[in-house]
This record gives structure tokens, C-alpha cells and sequence, in this order.
């Protein structure tokens, strides 16, 4: 029924059925037949499985039978790759009116068996065994489908995934950047150091952050190299276009994806207050699901060679002058620098989420590091008012035309704060006001309830006032308590030592 092949035990069925005396229109409905089928079945008591099959003879016409060894032939033995729906679409274009689209299925189950039977050998997979010890893998995936947003803001990014073959215990991390030697070096150090031994090799697809993806092998970045030696790692590699020779991590990517995917569903946000928080919850994540590794971690570990005694080079260099107006250019973004480094030319170690930048072997400054955008978009700054306050303090009119002046509202309560003094005061009284709150709040450190209080006083509708801010920002005066010490009783001390004679013998 319904299209269906009989099968031997309905036909058995409808037998035994009929030979306890049931009618056949009843016993074809039990054995889930037709009673057509039913009928011819009493009649030539053969179970499908032993009739012998019907002649070839074709239900219809064969739609690509004019088509097929003189046109569909020669494409695919010349193109093997080609889609069914290419081949129509080249057949409709040819003969106009001809070849309907219903023909399609037809088309792609014949192509299909062509290949079988007279297209080219196809590539195999060798699985591979993966030895405790011997193998890791590292890559990047797309973080997009996790919607995460830090401090309210969306927050693109990659994960940069670590991946013990035999063990599957596994390292994730957030990068901000794209797949830079400085994304892939850190991370793998700090998966290294986590886990506490290397592995014998380390195999990567042609990440361009290890490789320069050119066919000559002498071509391979110098710093990765210089990196994997240090550990002891022979580096690896996919061959070109072959993604699978990954797969391991590859495939591991998905189900990751899922997990933090659900761990944020139960979280109940997606929304993390900075990147250190979202980091650690990367890490809890991942170290559950390495604790359920524990026994396969350990086998690896006695089968890794020790870690050596201290770190590498994780980082990329640069180098940056800071300019008369206190700032430096790096990777092309705009930061600011303290004024007493005005003039000096800095080394800066670029990480994937920081610079450190030193004055000599003196560590003078560390920024959080900020991507530039796409290719054509306005170049991005990075300015810290705590750089700069003390010298715009000495000169508050510059704030009303500064460049950067949009820069220089830390939150929403400073800009309201500034709007309104504009709008009240004439330029120099107004400037000198709000650089005076930025001032306030860089040698306080009270940011956060300076704009609060801003907010309230706003409110209020009244105009913020430099010198009552001061008052409202003061810490509390502390008094301390009155504390009466009566001076000792040395009587009590003349009775112990009575006592003391006493006891003697």
C-alpha cells in the first residue's frame, strides 16, 4: 500500500490469515496490503523475496535520451564536478523549449551513477591514530553565532581554539583581532603553561599567522618556528585546500560553539561587564568539560616532554615616538601617552588585547589594545583624559576646539554636564568648569560617583558647580573615637608577688 514493496512477513501473514478462515478483503487490511496485492499473491503463492524480477521494460519515455551520450556524456567526462542543475540549465540554453525542469531528478540520479561507474577515482580520508602525546591542533573560529556583548556593546570576535587530539582536552580564548602570529602564539603558550608539558607536533591548517601560505617551505614565518622550537614542537600543517587534514579541531569547533551557546542560554545574558569576565567564563566552561578528560589528560602528559623553564616571545614589536600633542600611533591606532614622555621613542610589545611599551628595559605604560576598523573607515583613538588632564587643566579653553574633544566624555553624565555649562556660561567660564570636573575625577579616582552626583545635580535642573563637586567628592572626615586609658594598679602586681613568696617552698 502506498507505494510500499510487500514484504515476505505480509504476505505470510495474509496467508496464515486466510487459512484460519478470514475473508480476504479482511486479511489483506490485517497484513497491511491491498487486496488486489492480496488476491494475486493467493494466486501465484510465491514470497516476494523468491519472485523473480519483472523485465526491464521503461514506464515512460526516456526524457534525456537524445541528450544523454552525445552532449551529457562528453561534459561530465570533461567536467566530473559539474551539478545536475548546471547541466540542465546548458541543455535548456542549447535546446529552447526541450528540457522542463521536472527532469532535474532524473538528470541528477543518472550523472550520479555515471560517476560511480565511469567518472574519475575520488579522494579518501585515512584516519589517523593519535598517539597520547602526540598531537595538537590549533585554529580560529568565527564567534558571531555566541551574540555576546560586553558592557551592553556587541563584541566581535574570534575564538582561538586548542585541541589535544587523543585526550580532547582543550584551551579556548577571546580574540579581538583577526588570526595574527600574536593571537596564535599567546594563546598556545598559554594553553602550554595550563596543561604543563608539549606535545610533539602542532599541527595548524595554512593559518597566514604561521604561515605565508606560499608553496616553498622556506617561506614559513621565521617567528613561529623560532616559538615551536623553544617548546620543543614540530610544527605542522594541512596541505593546501585540504580543511580535512584539520579535523579534528575542525569538527570540534561546532560543538563548542554549542556548548558556550547553551552555557549563555542557562547564564540568562549574553551581556558581560568587560572582556576579563567573558574570558572567565570561557574557562569555566572549558574546564568542566576538561575535567571529565581527566585520566586520557594524564596519559598525555606522561607521554609530553616538560615545559621549559620559562616563557617566549609571544608578542610582536614595535615602536612608537610620542608627539607634542601626547599621543602614539601603533598599529594604525591613536593612543594617548603621559606628557612626560613627550619626545621619547617607546619599544612597544603588541599583544592581541594590550600594549606594554617601554622606555629602555623600563616598563613605562600599558594601554588596553584597540583593533583598527575595516579598510576606509575613520582611523581610531584611543585618548585617556588622565593623560592629558594635567596639562589641559593649565590650559582649559583648548577643550571648546580639540580635536578629540569627543574623547574626553568618560560617561554620559560628563557630556549632559558639558552641554548644559555651554549652554549657561560664556566659553572660557564653561571650559574652565568641566576640564575642572575632568580633573576632579582623574586625581580622585571617583569617576564612576562624580557622575552620579553630575546626573543628580542635573536632574535637578541646577548648573554643576566645580566647588560643591569637590565638597560631595570629599572623603568623609574620620574622627577618632576618645579612648580613657586609666593608668595600672601596681597593687595587683605587689599581690602576685606575695602570692608568689608564698607558694616557695
Amino acid at each position: 500500500m502506498s507505494g510500499r514493496r510487500i514484504t515476505d512477513q505480509q504476505v505470510r501473514r495474509m496467508m496464515d490469515e486466510r487459512r484460519g478462515g478470514t475473508i480476504q478483503t479482511v486479511a489483506a487490511a490485517r497484513a497491511g496490503m491491498s487486496e488486489r496485492s492480496a488476491r494475486r499473491y493467493e494466486r501465484a503463492p510465491l514470497l516476494p523475496s523468491q519472485r523473480p524480477p519483472r523485465a526491464g521494460k521503461r514506464t515512460r519515455i526516456d526524457p534525456l535520451a537524445e541528450a544523454w551520450d552525445s552532449e551529457i556524456v562528453p561534459l561530465l567526462t570533461r567536467f566530473p564536478h559539474l551539478r545536475a542543475t548546471t547541466i540542465l540549465e546548458e541543455l535548456q540554453r542549447a535546446h529552447p523549449g526541450v528540457y522542463d525542469d521536472a527532469v532535474l531528478r532524473t538528470l541528477q540520479r543518472r550523472a550520479s551513477q555515471w560517476r560511480a561507474i565511469s567518472g574519475p577515482e575520488r579522494e579518501l580520508i585515512f584516519r589517523q591514530e593519535h598517539p597520547p602525546g602526540w598531537q595538537a591542533l590549533s585554529d580560529f573560529t568565527d564567534a558571531a553565532v555566541l551574540d555576546v556583548t560586553i558592557a551592553g556593546a556587541q563584541f566581535p570576535h574570534l575564538i582561538y581554539h586548542f585541541w589535544l587530539a587523543f585526550s580532547g582536552w582543550q584551551y579556548v580564548k577571546a580574540i579581538q583581532g583577526g588570526e595574527s602570529f600574536t593571537a596564535l602564539t599567546e594563546g598556545m603558550q598559554e594553553a602550554l603553561w595550563q596543561l604543563g608539558g608539549a606535545p610533539k607536533t602542532h599541527r595548524t591548517d595554512r593559518l597566514s599567522a604561521a604561515y605565508r601560505n606560499l608553496a616553498d617551505e622556506d617561506d614559513s614565518s621565521a617567528g613561529y618556528k623560532a616559538f615551536c622550537t623553544h617548546y620543543g614542537i614540530e610544527p605542522t600543517r594541512n596541505n593546501a585546500g585540504i580543511s580535512h587534514e584539520n579535523g579534528s579541531v575542525e569538527a570540534a569547533h561546532g560543538y563548542l560553539k554549542t556548548t558556550l551557546g547553551e552555557a549563555l542560554d542557562l547564564r540568562g545574558s549574553r551581556d558581560f561587564e568587560d572582556l576579563a569576565a567573558y574570558q572567565r567564563f570561557l574557562a569555566e566552561v572549558t574546564g568542566r568539560r576538561n575535567g571529565r578528560r581527566r585520566a586520557e589528560t594524564a596519559l598525555e602528559l606522561a607521554a609530553m616532554a616538560p615545559l621549559p623553564k620559562f616563557k617566549t616571545t609571544d608578542f610582536t614589536l614595535a615602536s612608537a615616538t610620542v608627539t607634542r600633542s601626547g599621543t602614539i600611533y601603533v598599529r594604525d591606532v591613536h593612543y594617548t601617552a603621559p606628557s612626560r614622555l613627550i619626545g621619547h621613542r617607546l619599544k612597544v610589545h603588541v599583544y592581541d588585547d594590550r600594549l606594554i611599551c617601554f622606555l629602555g628595559a623600563a616598563e613605562v605604560l600599558a594601554l588596553a589594545r584597540v583593533h583598527r576598523g575595516k579598510r576606509g573607515a575613520a582611523r581610531a583613538k584611543v585618548i585617556d583624559y588622565r593623560h592629558i588632564i594635567g596639562a589641559l587643566v593649565k590650559k582649559p579653553q583648548a577643550f571648546a576646539r580639540y580635536v578629540h574633544r569627543e574623547a574626553l566624555y568618560p560617561r554620559t553624565a560628563f557630556r549632559r554636564a558639558w552641554e548644559a555649562l555651554d549652554a549657561a556660561l560664556d566659553e572660557r567660564r564653561s571650559c574652565r568648569a568641566y576640564v575642572g570636573l575632568l580633573h576632579l575625577a582623574a586625581t580622585q579616582a571617583c569617576e564612576a560617583r562624580l557622575a552620579a552626583w553630575l546626573d543628580e545635580v542635573l536632574d535637578r535642573g541646577d548648573l554643576p558647580d566645580l566647588e560643591r563637586a569637590r565638597l560631595a567628592m570629599a572623603p568623609p572626615t574620620i574622627v577618632a573615637p576618645s579612648v580613657a586609658v586609666p593608668p595600672p594598679d601596681f597593687r595587683v602586681y605587689d599581690g602576685l608577688i606575695a602570692m608568689t613568696t608564698l607558694a616557695a617552698p
